[in-house]
């Protein structure tokens, strides 16, 4: 072990090298120069945070506290070391005897119950971050009685985010800080804890108990929350040993050398990955300044060991980290493709329900066309004129002469107008529903004014035809029965002689069937210009209508869904993350290689 310690000595920073250094230069100098942070790791760390809030974990989930870690870890320029142990292995007690000082006062803190971060500072100062965002400053450490112990029923506070203590000693302001962490196997949440804490570790200081060998909880622990996290810089360190008689000693020594052995630290070649230290002897010695001492306890060799690997490690830009970092990675990298997967199966049910949507619209629109446009040209058809004239004069006319057009025009003709207008708004309102349109409304044709005439002054003596015309039938079952039912009817539609021969007898006087046709004339004119008015404001209706709706008719293909836009855009941010974070962190090991 002399020999290798002495292999590596030209590798190390002195102490009195130190003390000259912090002459010359202050601490943030020396930190920028020598503890700058590869570019590579915080742009992995950015990375490995975007994957996370992508991924949108729960944060108490494992996953998410690991990564987290992690991130801290990759940005964080110092070399930590952890010190790990079951309670009362004396964890606190080897760090002051390495630190020369009571700076965790064991003696009046039996259970630490936080983890204790130690980086240097001028002075011996204690730092209290609480979950709320406030600090606490106190010079010394006596607020770690208050913040950093266990309660009376061996739980942790609950309020604390962080505890740091600040120390003068020439190994931290190296860019070395110390992690007290409390004692295992008691509590979950304390177990949970030290398991999140130990990720960030650079070296892993486990503390084993000469008197306890290795517990199966020990080697559980080894193995879960360190090998198969590959956490791998391990150092494994024996107290208590000089309780035990100087046989005892031996055969224990050589048990344990056996299991450190068996686990393969990832440490510098020719350095052990077992020490013996004796940490209250080496902690009363170190107090006492007595150097002899010290070194029959093993601490001299142990501080010696320790510095000449955090010094090499360092040298090595992390290197180290990237077996536990690819690790975490490599478990977002599942998730996130994991979620990839989701959305895309999503995106493509969405996709095919929003394309047989506008298929089905499709189909709905030929067919609402085609009926549209059916019951348009029937409309159409129906008010031209001639159809109206052919169809309806006569009956206007007979329902002039009778004094019955009101009649005629409420119970005949509009009833005939409203069904085809009930057509074509029918197919206006199913395209209405099928593309999800505001509706233009009803189409709306109205009748003009009932025509007005005046008849000349009928013969003197009223002969038969005029007992016919008021005894005419008005407003027979169907339409035809005006034109069938009187006098002035039949003369729209035969003329004179039709009435004559119908309705008279050959003899009567000639100027009472020239009153009948002149009658008769000047009603079927009136019903003339009725139609005619009627079918011009009509038609122009219709067009005006048709225009209308033809907007709504006319199917357009909607725009995407905000829902398959929502989904697109996070399979493209879900695969943009991928890419990145799997480059990232390629360019790390080729950075290393």
């Amino acid at each position: 072990m002399q020999a290798t310690q002495e292999k590596q000595t030209p590798q190390l920073i002195q102490i009195d090298d130190l003390r000259s250094l912090r002459d010359r230069i202050s601490f943030e100098q020396y930190r920028n120069t020598h503890m700058k942070q590869p570019e590579t790791y915080n742009n992995l760390a950015n990375n490995l945070r975007s994957a996370l809030g992508i991924l949108e974990l729960d944060k108490t989930s494992q996953l998410y506290r690991d990564a987290t870690l992690i991130c801290n870890y990759l940005e964080n320029p110092n070399f930590r070391i952890a010190v790990f142990g079951p309670f009362n292995y004396g964890k606190s007690t080897l760090l002051n005897a390495m630190l020369g000082q009571r700076t965790l006062p064991i003696d009046l803190i039996p259970t630490t119950g936080a983890a204790i971060r130690v980086k240097y500072g001028e002075e011996l100062q204690t730092r209290i971050t609480l979950k709320d965002g406030r600090e606490i400053r106190e010079q010394g450490t006596d607020i770690l009685k208050q913040f950093a112990i266990l309660d009376d029923n061996r739980r942790m506070r609950e309020d604390v985010a962080e505890v740091e203590v600040f120390c003068h000693h020439p190994f931290l302001q190296t860019g070395v800080e110390f992690l007290d962490l409390p004692g295992t196997n008691d509590r979950e949440e304390q177990d949970n804890l030290v398991r999140d804490q130990l990720l960030s570790a650079d070296l892993v200081i486990q503390l084993l108990d000469a008197r306890k060998l290795m517990t199966l909880g020990e080697r559980e622990n080894l193995r879960d929350w360190l090998l198969d996290r590959g956490i791998k810089t391990v150092v494994f360190v024996v107290n208590f040993l000089n309780l035990m008689e100087p046989d005892e000693q031996k055969q224990i020594y050589s048990r344990l050398r056996f299991v450190a052995e068996s686990f393969r630290s990832d440490l510098p070649d020719n350095f052990s990955n077992l020490y013996r230290v004796d940490a209250l002897p080496a902690l009363r010695a170190r107090l006492k300044g007595d150097a002899s001492a010290i070194q029959t306890t093993g601490l001299s060799a142990f501080e010696s060991a320790l510095q000449s690997i955090a010094a090499i490690q360092k040298e090595k830009s992390g290197g180290y980290r990237v077996g536990r970092v690819d690790a975490i990675a490599t478990n977002l990298t599942q998730s996130l493709q994991a979620k990839i997967q989701t959305i895309s199966t999503e995106l493509e049910a969405a996709q095919t329900k929003h394309n047989t949507k506008i298929q089905i619209q499709q189909k709905a629109e030929k067919l609402i066309k085609q009926g549209f446009e059916t019951s348009l040209t029937e409309l159409r058809n129906w008010l031209s004129l001639s159809t109206l004239l052919n169809r309806y004069q006569s009956e206007a006319a007979a329902a002039l002469g009778q004094n019955q057009f009101k009649t005629w025009s409420t119970e005949f003709f509009q009833p005939a107008l409203v069904k085809h207008q009930q057509e074509i708004v029918k197919w206006v309102q199913q395209a209405c529903e099928f593309f999800n349109q505001e509706s233009p409304g009803d189409l709306i044709i109205s009748l003009p004014t009932s025509p007005e005439i005046s008849l000349p002054s009928p013969p003197t003596n009223k002969p038969k035809i005029a007992e016919d015309l008021n005894d005419a039938p008005v407003a027979v079952a169907a339409g035809l029965g005006w034109v069938l039912g009187g006098p002035v009817g039949a003369a729209v539609v035969g003329g004179a002689a039709y009435l004559l021969n119908r309705n008279v007898k050959q003899d009567k006087p000639n100027n009472s069937v020239a009153y009948q046709n002149q009658a008769a004339q000047i009603c079927a004119d009136a019903a003339q210009d009725y139609l005619t008015r009627f079918s011009n404001e009509a038609l122009t209706t219709l067009i005006q209508y048709e225009e209308t709706a033809q907007k709504v008719i006319n199917f357009q293909i909607p725009a995407e869904p905000i829902e398959i836009t929502n989904k697109r855009y996070q399979q493209n941010l879900l695969h943009n993350c991928l890419e990145n974070l799997q480059r990232e962190l390629e360019a790390v090991k080729r950075s290393l290689a």
